[in-house]
């Protein structure tokens, strides 16, 4: 992902977006030109295999990394359970698309199911914020996945000096997990009422986690939850979070990483495929690609997340504040 061109000073604003998202419009043409690619329309049966082969992995290191010393059992934390956990995540990603069983409540359970390590019961309520992200992508307000006001005020600001802006960035990108986690709940804290299966959710976790302890003893799951922490913290899988949808090159919202990485986070670097056909599995969506070259090749792309993550940090351009929004003149009040 270069730094596009000429240097531009530090932002104090989001972007706004001049024309309609692109992810929409390009389908349309695709499928126009393509149809072929309906038939990559599937849910991903191994999904549920790979998400629970990662859950007994974690669980095996959390109970045989227990009499670690404290450097090798942080290490494996950091080398093994973050990159397990953080596989996890997108593994949830998947099954909030429905894309790894033939029903919405095989999709949900499979999702609790891979929540188990993360040890914080989060894959019932991420669908609908992670919903309302797909449909109104840069709508303030509605697409929880863009920085809030106050996290902008916190993190950046023009009377900060090179060195102070980046190191709280640098923190931002820390704790970042914190903030993907409570954002929602100030945002729009209304969109998800408790219901059956949150209540599912919350006790198949509490109940595992229970388990753990008393079986164990709380080192095991402070393995797990350390895991989830690092999993969302400069960690090089992490790099996607800024990737994905940080204008880093012109007035791209949307970028894809094509390196090995996405074997251990089901392809969510194919991040413009993924936004155009939500609908197509992780494991199809290296082939949209391959069916419609022309429609990727020219885009900007990330080609490391961890590459991304120290741009962030340290080119002080880069900001919370460079996100695409839409146009408020353009917001109808209708976006749910």
């Amino acid at each position: 992902m270069g730094k596009g061109g000429r240097k531009q000073a530090r932002r104090s604003a989001f972007h706004i977006r001049v024309d309609e998202e692109p992810h929409a419009k390009r389908r349309t043409e695709m499928l126009k030109k393509y149809p072929e690619i309906k038939k990559l329309y599937r849910f991903e049966p191994r999904t549920k295999y790979i998400a629970g082969a990662t859950v007994a992995l974690q669980l095996a290191m959390a109970v045989g990394t227990r009499r670690w010393g404290w450097l090798p059992w942080l290490a494996a934390i950091y080398v093994v359970g973050a990159t397990a956990n953080h596989s996890l995540f997108l593994a949830i990603h998947e099954l909030a698309h429905n894309l790894g069983a033939k029903s919405v409540a095989g999709n949900r359970y499979i999702a609790m199911m891979a929540n188990v390590p993360i040890c914080i019961a989060y894959s019932v309520t991420f669908k609908p914020y992670h919903m309302a992200h797909h449909r109104n992508q840069g709508t303030l307000g509605v697409d929880t996945d863009i920085p809030s006001a106050i996290e902008g005020l916190l993190v950046t600001g023009t009377a900060l000096n090179y060195w102070d802006h980046s190191a709280r960035k640098a923190v931002f990108m820390f704790f970042q997990i914190f903030g993907y986690a409570l954002r929602p709940m100030f945002t729009k804290p209304d969109l998800v009422p408790f219901d059956k299966w949150i209540a599912t959710n919350w006790a198949i976790c509490l109940t595992c986690d229970a388990l753990l302890v008393a079986a164990y003893g709380t080192t095991p799951l402070f393995y797990l939850l350390l895991s989830t922490f690092f999993a969302g913290s400069i960690h090089p899988t992490a790099g996607h979070f800024i990737s994905e949808h940080y204008v880093m090159d012109g007035t791209a919202e949307t970028y894809s990483y094509y390196g090995v990485l996405n074997y251990l986070t089901y392809n969510v670097g194919y991040h413009n495929e993924h936004h155009d056909f939500p609908a197509i599995p992780w494991s199809r969506l290296p082939l949209v690609k391959e069916i419609a070259p022309e429609y990727y090749d020219h885009l900007p792309q990330c080609s490391s997340w961890p590459g991304t993550i120290l741009r962030y940090i340290f080119d002080d351009t880069i900001s919370p504040y460079s996100r695409m929004t839409k146009d408020p003149s353009k917001v109808t009040g209708k976006e749910w």
